[in-house]
């Protein structure tokens, strides 16, 4: 590298060259030059999972598995110590109205709720990886959980006779069956929490995209939302499942508004208005603040108190949540025969527990410079979800207000909770601010917002999620499906789009055609299509007009067969009748004189006649011979007599590709066009061969490195190495 000094001292560097003078290479010679080493074969999938089991295995035995034991003894209590007191008695103080409040949720008794905020912290606390977040209930699972406890233990089943002759509700018996459901639906969802981390499965939930979690988080908060009006204006809308659900209790509660019980509104907006306030407040001063006002459990010591004096339930038959039972209780065992009815529910709650947890984790750890392990965060999450189903506890999650310890959740009477969860779902609500910044930077991703948001709402919490994966694996594929053709930049070995390029020109009578995705059973066909419309080939006409023509050539030839015929009989029939006349001729002059003359000049005209037929039969079968080429094969051949496929995106061959590209190759033989293919990694080389794809026809020689080998090979099969595009040298 050359370097030269400008008139103020500085040195700049001359721009670097590179010269490399070698043969053109194909696969053949590539590996005989590179020294290509046998195929090593992999460890199967159960070797891979035997291999997981044994080192989790041999990491329980020491025990450096459990992240607990790594960081205690170097954690600094002097430097941490106030801190984490303060942040830890603020986070439990949040903990305690949140867990009653979002109990409610999962359609279980509030205390429930406590349990649920004690239980999974602890193991968490064991087998966690990240210093920051805090599990515990969070509004999503919640209401997922409690979409499976109300289908499988509706209210209508549980409705008995009264003393007098009325239908009333057995509460007690009706949450005992919700509170089973909930227990079996955690311990199904920390066992494939589990499962899955236990054979390193941990970054396949990562896949989900962030606008799928915000617009699917946005839409279960629009169910939650939908399920404290009734507390709120103290009615009671029929319950509705299945898909549309939403707006079918929308509807309910609208026509139930005339009876709305005013004391209890009048609480709800006091409440309301006391959290907004403070909420403020808290946000605005944060930073004079050591810790935030807890105004939910301020709010609910008041409404205990308030309830308590005046007997808000005997008196003005306000709902309350009633005596809440002090202590713990001993761990159960589930109801197991609930497992095949909550299997779908326990997947989908793993799934998306999971999906908030990690990206949660990970942004934190980002910020403060630590490492977050995604399959050991799979593992503690499903520890403390399974431990958490023998104590009754439900689902937990990470909750993004307690973990930046400024937002929290909770309640005591049931208007105070849906207040509170109203106010607390405000972070939820404010993702819609996503929709203009998206529409602004990526409308696909817009696109997959909105539509898992509609999905959420429209077709509840487990069907919005499964259509909400499909839809954006849709735009995955169709993102992905982007084909152009590729020219040279001048005096380089570059190959670049020639759509993105103006300098990047096509060389004559040479496609090169990239595909920007993976080729794979799913667009090998659309790779097939893309490569005709590309290539301006189109190949079934092109056979099918030689085909046509081949026919026609047939019948011309038996056409002048027997024309042929008739021609040869009309020229004897001449003959014969000169002949006659000439005989006649002959008896009027001298007899042997004549006939020698006429003989002479008979065989000769017949000759002539007889020999000039077969040499206009002759021309005018190479002529058309020479036509029904040229007529089919034309155009291709002066536009593209080479084909090259750039592989550098493709990393494996399946079945289906490998029979798409055999009917590549074919086809364009058959109208005289050769297909090469640049860039093939040695992995999909050794699929190649496995598969069965090299024949006599289709040599490795076909395959190139580069796709500048596999122009200059073109080149040179056509004589082309006096070409300006043949004369760079690599």
């Amino acid at each position: 590298m050359n370097m030269k000094r400008t008139g103020m001292g500085v040195s700049e560097h001359a721009e670097a060259k590179f010269c490399v003078e070698r043969i053109i290479l194909d696969e053949l010679k590539l590996e005989e030059v590179a020294q290509r080493q046998t195929e090593i074969q992999g460890p199967s999938i159960k070797e891979k999972i035997c291999n997981s089991i044994r080192c989790f295995v041999g990491q329980w035995k020491i025990l450096t598995w459990i992240p607990v034991l790594s960081w205690i003894p170097r954690y600094s209590v002097r430097e941490n110590g106030l801190g984490d007191l303060v942040s830890g008695v603020s986070v439990g103080i949040m903990h305690l109205p949140q867990g009653m409040a979002y109990a409610l949720l999962a359609s279980v008794p509030p205390v429930f709720g406590l349990y649920t905020s004690f239980y999974p912290v602890l193991v968490y606390f064991i087998f966690g990886t990240s210093k920051h977040i805090s599990i515990g209930t969070f509004a999503v699972i919640s209401i997922m959980i409690g979409s499976a406890s109300e289908r499988l233990a509706p209210e209508d089943r549980f409705l008995t006779n009264g003393t007098n002759g009325s239908v009333v509700m057995d509460i007690e018996a009706r949450d005992v069956q919700r509170v089973k459901v909930a227990a079996a639906t955690t311990l199904l969802c920390g066992i494939f929490q589990v499962l899955l981390g236990l054979v390193r499965f941990g970054f396949v939930v990562t896949y989900l995209s962030e606008p799928l979690v915000r617009g699917y988080t946005t839409g279960a908060a629009t169910h939650v939302i939908t399920s404290q009006l009734k507390y709120m204006f103290g009615v009671s809308p029929r319950r509705f499942s299945g898909p549309l659900q939403l707006l079918y209790t929308l509807v309910e509660l609208g026509s139930l508004l005339p009876l709305t019980h005013i004391p209890t509104l009048v609480i709800s907006l006091v409440a309301l208005a006391a959290l907004i306030i403070v909420k403020v407040i808290n946000s605005c001063y944060s930073h004079k603040l050591l810790f935030p006002v807890p105004i939910e459990l301020m709010v609910i010591i008041a409404g205990t108190l308030v309830s308590h004096y005046t007997d808000l339930e005997a008196v003005n038959g306000v709902d309350v949540v009633g005596e809440i039972p002090s202590g713990l209780v001993p761990p159960r065992v589930p109801e197991m025969g609930l497992f095949s009815s909550v299997v779908g529910d326990a997947f989908a709650v793993a799934v998306v527990g999971y999906a908030i947890s990690i990206s949660m984790g990970k942004t934190f750890a980002l910020k403060y410079g630590y490492k977050v392990d995604s399959n050991q965060e799979l593992v503690a999450l499903g520890f403390s979800n399974v431990i958490g189903g023998f104590f009754q506890c439900y689902s937990v999650t990470s909750s993004l207000s307690r973990s930046l310890v400024q937002e929290s959740t909770g309640g005591k009477t049931q208007a105070v909770l849906s207040t509170i969860v109203f106010v607390n779902l405000k972070g939820m609500f404010m993702q819609c601010q996503d929709i203009p910044a998206l529409w602004k930077s990526n409308r696909v991703d817009l696109l997959v917002w909105l539509v898992t948001f509609l999905c959420t709402v429209l077709l509840n919490l487990d069907l919005g999620l499964a259509a909400s994966i499909i839809f954006t694996l849709l735009t995955v594929i169709f993102r992905t499906q982007r084909y152009s053709l590729l020219g040279r930049v001048p005096d380089t070995e570059l190959y670049l789009e020639t759509e993105s390029y103006k300098e990047a020109k096509a060389i004559p009578g040479i496609t090169i055609f990239r595909s920007s995705a993976m080729l794979y059973y799913a667009n090998a066909e659309l790779y097939q299509e893309a490569l005709l419309e590309k290539s301006g080939i189109n190949v079934p006409k092109l056979k099918k007009r030689k085909e046509e023509e081949k026919v026609k050539k047939r019948q011309e030839k038996e056409q002048d067969k027997q024309t042929g015929v008739l021609r040869e009989l009309a020229n004897r029939v001449l003959v014969s009748m000169k002949n006659v006349s000439q005989s006649v001729h002959c008896e009027r002059t001298d007899h042997e004189h004549i006939i020698n003359d006429n003989s002479t000049a008979t065989a000769s005209h017949g000759n002539m006649n007889c020999s000039f037929q077969p040499e206009q039969d002759s021309e005018e079968e190479e002529r058309d011979k020479t036509d029904t080429h040229s007529s089919s094969c034309d155009n291709v051949q002066e536009h593209t007599h080479s084909i090259i496929l750039d592989f550098t995106p493709v990393s494996f061959i399946d079945t289906v590709t490998l029979k798409t590209l055999k009917n590549i190759f074919q086809d364009f033989a058959e109208v005289d066009v050769t297909v090469y293919i640049a860039g093939c990694q040695v992995c999909v080389v050794q699929q190649l061969e496995r598969g069965g794809f090299f024949s006599q026809s289709v040599s490795k020689g076909r395959l190139f490195p580069s796709i500048h080998d596999a122009v200059l090979h073109c080149l040179c099969e056509r004589d082309l190495s006096s070409s300006e595009f043949a004369l760079v040298r690599l």
